[in-house]
């Protein structure tokens, strides 16, 4: 048990002891969540699910697919695409892959395939394990009519679909517009046609509904100042809110942190806030927006609280990003661990203070992105690295290195993501610090 001194900072003494005495025993235990209801989106923490991985042998003919900056060339030094190491140990033997590098003792390091149904499964029974809610999955619009890259999404929709309907989760399409051509926005619109129609997702009962509507989420409107620029414009995502309406459907919309007011990483342009009017749920993307618990309290009265506002006064959810830390240096030679986990105390800060803010609702970037280091499902403490006692220890070669779970039990940020959704329905009480339990 954990130091009582800890846990009662900043505790909010009209909380009735009985919450106090039942967050005490269980904070530090894996919730098996009853099944989740999937009617609405207000208490819930979802999760980004990219099942972008691909491995040689996962019959899919997309060789090392976001394990290798190279795809087609050996995973191993020199062509590394991730900075975190997933854990393994809970997966099969035809769940795992053997990759060119090796751990520290010389086993051959090994990863999984998200074509796997098998290892699709089982994170959503880790979703469960731990309380979280489910997850929207990613669907990449600029890969949809390459035929090998739509069988993969296919395979893993196919995947989520079943998992979750095993284990009592909720889940959504996301589409990520990153990479369209001016005048391909309309794949989306017609990928959904053949989800809905064709494939029926929306009839899953673990498909995820809002004010009486399914969900589907359109990530990437309205961002500005990237080089290169986005070449599909704001009046093809007007067009698409628009038809997903006519749908019936519920919008999310993944827009720039500066949306509300135009600067910042967002095009400074009136017709991007006419579109988040015509949505739903408006959720900015916050991965790299701040750096550290200081800069978490200025974005929040900076951005948060008035985005919060300006959604409840023009009747739209608000659906606040948070993520546990950012590192992609053998992606794009950024610094490794360029923005620190501190043990879970950067995700643990943000979530408190959504809450504060008066959210009701929280997307967490991401369960399973080990490319850019935001990923909170099972990683290792033992990533591949030089022999013990090689010259440069902790590395692998070839200007590769992999960053460790920070001596934490690799379950870390999936039991800290449950916690933090207990948090935001009012189960728990509001703590400002990490309750130092969580990762006992």
């Amino acid at each position: 048990m954990a130091k009582f001194s800890a846990l009662f900072v900043g505790f909010p003494w009209c909380v009735p002891i009985f919450m106090l005495i039942a967050f005490l025993s269980t904070a530090a235990q894996p919730v098996s969540a009853e099944k989740v209801d999937t009617t609405t989106l207000t208490g819930k923490v979802m999760c980004g699910y990219q099942g972008w991985f691909s491995c040689p042998g996962d019959g899919m003919d997309l060789g090392w697919m976001h394990w290798a900056r190279k795809r087609r060339k050996p995973f191993a030094p020199g062509n590394a695409g991730v900075d975190l190491w997933p854990d393994v140990a809970e997966l099969g033997p035809e769940e795992r892959f053997a990759t060119g590098f090796k751990h520290g003792d010389g086993r051959v390091a090994e990863v999984f395939s998200s074509a796997n149904r098998a290892t699709v499964s089982r994170h959503f029974e880790w979703m469960r394990d731990y309380g979280i809610d489910g997850a929207f999955l990613q669907r990449f619009a600029n890969d949809l009519e390459d035929a090998n890259s739509l069988r993969h999404k296919n395979a893993v929709l196919s995947h989520v679909r079943d998992g979750t309907k095993r284990s009592g989760r909720a889940y959504a399409v996301m589409y990520d517009l990153g990479g369209l051509r001016a005048g391909e926005v309309d794949i989306v619109r017609k990928d959904w046609e053949m989800l809905r129609n064709t494939m029926g997702v929306t009839q899953d009962r673990s498909y995820l509904h809002h004010q009486g509507r399914p969900v589907v989420a359109v990530w990437g409107v309205g961002f500005g100042g990237e080089e290169p620029a986005r070449e599909y414009t704001l009046a093809e995502c007007r067009a698409l809110v628009m038809y997903l309406k006519r749908d019936g459907c519920t919008v999310m919309l993944g827009v720039p942190t500066g949306w509300r007011e135009g600067d910042r990483d967002a095009a400074d342009d009136p017709l991007l806030r006419e579109i988040v009017k015509l949505a739903d749920v408006v959720s900015p993307w916050t991965v790299g927006r701040y750096r550290n618990l200081a800069e978490i309290v200025r974005h929040t009265e900076r951005r948060w609280k008035p985005d919060l506002a300006w959604c409840g006064n023009h009747g739209l959810d608000y659906m606040p990003v948070v993520f546990p830390g950012f590192s992609w240096h053998n992606l794009h030679g950024g610094a490794l661990d360029q923005i620190p986990r501190a043990k879970g105390e950067f995700l643990w800060s943000q979530m408190v203070a959504v809450k504060r803010a008066g959210c009701e609702m929280i997307y967490v970037a991401m369960f399973d992105e080990v490319d850019e280091g935001t990923a909170i499902f099972k990683c290792t403490n033992d990533p591949p690295s030089l022999p013990s006692g090689a010259s440069g220890e902790g590395r692998v070669g070839d200007g590769v290195s992999f960053l460790a779970n920070e001596g934490l039990p690799s379950d870390h940020y999936l039991r800290l993501t449950g916690l933090g959704g207990r948090m935001l329905r009012g189960e728990i009480p509001v703590i400002e610090r990490m309750p130092e339990n969580a990762h006992n």
